[in-house]
């Protein structure tokens, strides 16, 4: 570190475990600017006129990115909204997220309304957010004016999305948006179900989950990643896979990343944590779309988390309200409300398959940052932003609705017993949160092109 950044240098952050891309280790971490100016040796000296933060044993790992996150703000703010989602994320140890282009009035599909969401975003981000743009029929010239304004990438669902004004794309048209997205280097990220297979799925309302399950199958994922797959190694486009559910499409997307497609991967904490066989008939708090599923498919995808061919693990925080979630299955909201949860309920279940600390931050942090381009983030490394989350990885909490920041305190986590407590939440060198309590909004709206 060099004398002018050791006089820059305001705080340190100082723990015996400190993650960082070459490990786990004793550090003290110097904050300069808002930035990592260094990761100096444990006993380092405290540069004059710094403050120290000794956080004892517990874990300093770089703050999560979330990278799937529904605000549903402006337009649907009685389901969230800017100031609460952004505070569950910063209470849950997220320092970044992304914002999905649906369930906000007006979605984000031209520059204009994107401009709505940031002005009503921008006095109340906790956290620091970006947006992804929405490719729909008919507004492929929108693309490129929203790429030049800043989203990281665009959304599109193969089968319908739940919200009249933001329809599904069929074959004809993916093809046309991903022509597009990809003639100027851009990613398109995908809701991956079949809406063929759908259709003939047998459609059984009621409170049972079990037909709910069977009216999502495997097959409606497996194809609609193939077809993805073909267009993407045709077109030499850019693609990510949505929450992956069905571990049948594994083998199909580790043979296609083999090849030299770029296709990525991510799978959500619900899908890792959860199984069909314990969504009691009527808890529609666990429906989402794709589902939940049986234990021995959770089993496949941590196989696929494990090598590689999942990349990355985000909340697709999609809350409502709780009148929404009715007691049958067809009619009820489909959303999972995690953003708080994701990192304890990851790590509860990673710590009993044998995965460390260091693999949920890959899966959590760095992968996301990664997937955005976001290059400041997802790692304790000089140069990056001061992102931090202090956790106690040992101590364990039971879910209580009623302590959740979110809009709903409506969660399919209720009752569970998880272990990783976060103890403080640091933006830009700024604790943000300390034992529960957080902070007035300091977060930043970002751009892809910052």
């Amino acid at each position: 570190m060099s004398d002018r950044h050791v006089t820059d240098v305001n705080l340190v952050l100082r723990s015996t475990r400190v993650i960082t891309p070459d490990g786990t280790r004793p550090a003290s971490v110097a904050v300069a600017g808002g930035r990592i100016a260094a990761v100096l040796p444990h006993d380092a000296e405290v540069p004059s006129g710094a403050r120290l933060e000794d956080v004892g044993d517990h874990v300093v790992l770089p703050g999560l990115v979330d990278t799937h996150v529904h605000v549903n703000d402006p337009g649907r703010t009685e389901w969230e909204g800017f100031w609460t989602a952004t505070r569950a994320a910063a209470a849950g140890g997220v320092t970044t997220l992304l914002d999905m282009p649906l369930n906000s009035l007006p979605p984000t599909t031209t520059v204009g309304n994107l401009r709505v969401k940031q002005d009503v975003a921008r006095p109340k981000a906790h956290v620091d957010t970006g947006f992804w743009g929405g490719a729909i029929p008919g507004n492929v010239k929108e693309l490129r004016p929203l790429y030049d304004a800043g989203v990281f990438g665009f959304k599109c669902f193969l089968s319908p999305s739940g919200v009249d004004e933001f329809p599904e794309l069929d074959q004809e048209q993916l093809a046309l948006s991903l022509a597009e997205i990809a003639g100027f280097g851009g990613l398109l990220i995908v809701h991956a179900e079949d809406p063929h297979h759908l259709a003939a799925a047998p459609q059984r309302p009621g409170p049972r989950y079990a037909d709910f399950l069977a009216s999502r199958p495997r097959e409606a994922e497996n194809t609609a990643i193939a077809n993805l797959v073909a267009q993407a190694r045709r077109l030499d486009a850019r693609v990510h896979v949505l929450h992956l559910s069905s571990a049948g499409a594994l083998p199909l997307i580790a043979a296609a990343k083999a090849e030299g497609v770029r296709i990525t991967v991510e799978s959500c904490p619900h899908f890792l944590t959860l199984t069909a066989e314990e969504v009691p008939d009527g808890a529609t708090e666990f429906k989402c779309c794709p589902p939940i599923r049986e234990a021995r498919n959770r089993d496949v995808l941590w196989q696929g988390l494990a090598d590689g061919t999942i990349d990355c693990v985000v909340s697709d925080h999609s809350p409502c309200t709780g009148d929404l979630k009715t007691p049958d299955f067809a009619s009820a909201w489909g959303g999972i409300s995690s953003l708080q949860l994701g990192l304890p309920a990851v790590w509860t279940e990673a710590r009993g398959r044998g995965h460390t600390l260091e693999d949920v931050v890959r899966w959590m942090s760095s992968a996301p940052a990664a997937l955005a381009g976001l290059t400041q983030k997802g790692a304790i490394e000089a140069g990056r932003d001061a992102d931090f989350a202090v956790l106690a990885p040992d101590e364990t909490f039971t879910v209580d609705p009623a302590e959740l920041h979110h809009r709903n305190q409506v969660t399919a986590y209720a009752g569970k017993t998880l272990h990783g407590v976060v103890k403080s939440t640091w933006l830009r060198g700024a604790r943000i949160v300390e034992n529960g309590t957080v902070a007035e909004p300091t977060g930043r709206l970002l751009e892809r092109n910052d």
